[in-house]
């Protein structure tokens, strides 16, 4: 089963279950601010995915913590994702095949769902 993450009232997430419920593609939503992700999560995510991608630089959480001012190492990134999930680029699906990060109309449309 595909496992969407991310928060509800996200716009990309959105636009991700529209996609989804538009191609009739099942899959279960985790909420991150109910069931944040846990360690092993995260670091299967961080197989595929750099960890500079996972972090969402640009977002509200990103910037209230100051985090552009710290000279953070990996592991201390990786702290903060798992202590602030709203750090984690939204939405991240996890398929039988893969796990992408953000919405993309084109790669999605390319994925074997």
């Amino acid at each position: 089963m595909i496992k969407v993450y991310g928060i509800k009232n996200c716009g990309s997430v959105k636009k991700a279950l529209h996609f989804l419920e538009e191609h009739k593609i099942q899959y279960e939503f985790i909420d991150f601010k109910k069931t944040p992700p846990s360690q092993e999560e995260l670091e299967l995510w961080l197989k595929t995915i750099p960890l500079t991608t996972l972090c969402n630089h640009k977002g509200t959480t990103y910037k209230k913590l100051g985090l552009k001012d710290k000279n953070l190492s990996q592991e201390e990134i990786k702290d903060y994702l798992l202590k602030e999930p709203t750090l984690i680029k939204r939405p991240v699906i996890s398929t039988p095949n893969e796990t992408i990060v953000g919405f993309d109309l084109e790669k999605y449309e390319k994925m074997q769902w």
